[in-house]
């Protein structure tokens, strides 16, 4: 009997990874019968109330600025929408109440705001000049807006609006709120009681409050208990009200992302002998912040939109300069739908982007312990 010599079997390909997007259709929408029905319904609703929708919003709509081609059509029933009401309103919807001859100052204002923004997000610029390019820039934003300075005519914050006024008041709000933030949740888990209390009892006070309530204090009660003839401009009343009111749902946040941190690592830090600052510093707020990233992009998409609220106490953002551009002119009135669609637009951009951005941030923070 011949022994066998061993023949290795010769290597094969790897079976070819389904991709594509007939493979997710299939997985996703097509997998079982029970899939297949829900997504058979879901068209047909969609078919359902897509369909009208599409002819109101763009076969059947009128998109000259002339309301009585609107009112005419409206009146035999054939008219769709009518985002003649955006064009002839747009500047008084996105700028507010400001002089009409010197808007170029609130689209210019805007436009460095925006960019400003947009280097924040940018890990590149992620140094401490950024802190001073903020600085300049809100300056400058300010100095725009309000004039009084080589040859440009005052304005007075009353008349700020639109835009301009929506990304200042959540951008200012949001950079103001952040560090307070850190300080009440860094508070509230420290040893020492008389300052874990006084954090305690803050945050808890301001999160039993709405926001509304917080407005009307700044804007009417506070100037009260201030000494006669001093006046503080209102605008700066709200911004302090809302980053107030902000630091306190952002404290929670990061307060939970410090109590996951494993007390073996403090542990650790204080046998190193860093002391506390840099043990907070260098070990605890790095790995937190990274932990609540979602949470706290949760709040400054809150911030953003809370912003709104500001109306009742006579600053007109871009819902508040929305109605005041309709309510003021009885022609363009009933077409209110066709300008919250607008400003629901406007908002969706924004939240949407901070949305996506947040989520590349989450990718990048965690990417040590990605497997």
């Amino acid at each position: 009997m011949t022994p066998s010599t061993f023949q290795p079997i010769a290597p094969r390909p790897a079976p070819p990874t389904p991709s594509g997007w007939r493979h997710w259709l299939l997985t996703h929408l097509w997998q079982d019968p029970g899939t297949r029905v829900t997504t058979v319904a879901l068209v047909a609703l969609l078919l359902w109330i897509g369909v009208p929708l599409w002819d109101w919003a763009v076969w059947s709509a009128h998109w000259q600025a002339n309301a009585d081609l609107c009112h005419a059509g409206q009146a035999d029933g054939s008219s769709g929408a009518c985002w003649g009401v955006i064009t002839e309103k747009f500047r008084i919807i996105v700028l507010g109440r400001y002089p009409f001859d010197a808007q170029w100052r609130p689209v210019l204002a805007t436009a460095l705001l925006l960019g400003l923004l947009v280097v924040s997000c940018i890990r590149f610029f992620w140094r401490p000049s950024l802190v001073l390019l903020w600085v300049a820039v809100l300056t400058v934003f300010v100095a725009l807006m309000g004039g009084g300075w080589w040859r440009l005519t005052p304005v007075e914050t009353d008349l700020w609006g639109g835009l301009p006024l929506t990304l200042l008041l959540s951008s200012v709000s949001i950079v103001v709120a952040f560090p307070l933030a850190l300080l009440l949740a860094l508070g509230r888990r420290s040893h020492l009681p008389a300052i874990r209390s006084l954090c305690a009892v803050y945050v808890e006070l301001v999160r039993g409050v709405p926001l509304i309530s917080v407005l009307f204090m700044a804007s009417f009660l506070f100037p009260l208990f201030m000494p006669q003839g001093t006046n503080i401009d209102k605008l700066l009343r709200v911004l302090a009200g809302i980053s107030l009111f902000a630091a306190a749902y952002m404290a929670e946040v990061i307060r939970g992302g410090l109590q996951a941190i494993p007390q073996g690592q403090l542990e650790g830090a204080a046998t190193l002998g860093l002391s506390y600052w840099q043990t907070q510093r260098l070990i605890v707020l790095p790995q937190a912040l990274a932990m609540v990233v979602p949470g706290l992009m949760n709040n400054f998409i809150a911030i953003f939109k809370d912003t709104s609220l500001v109306t009742i106490v006579s600053l007109y953002e871009l819902t508040g300069a929305m109605g005041l551009a309709l309510n003021s002119d009885a022609d363009w009135r009933p077409y209110k739908i066709e300008a919250y669609l607008f400003i629901a637009l406007i908002y969706f951009v924004f939240c949407f982007a901070m949305s996506r951005y947040s989520q590349w941030v989450e990718q990048q923070v965690n990417r040590g312990r990605q497997r």
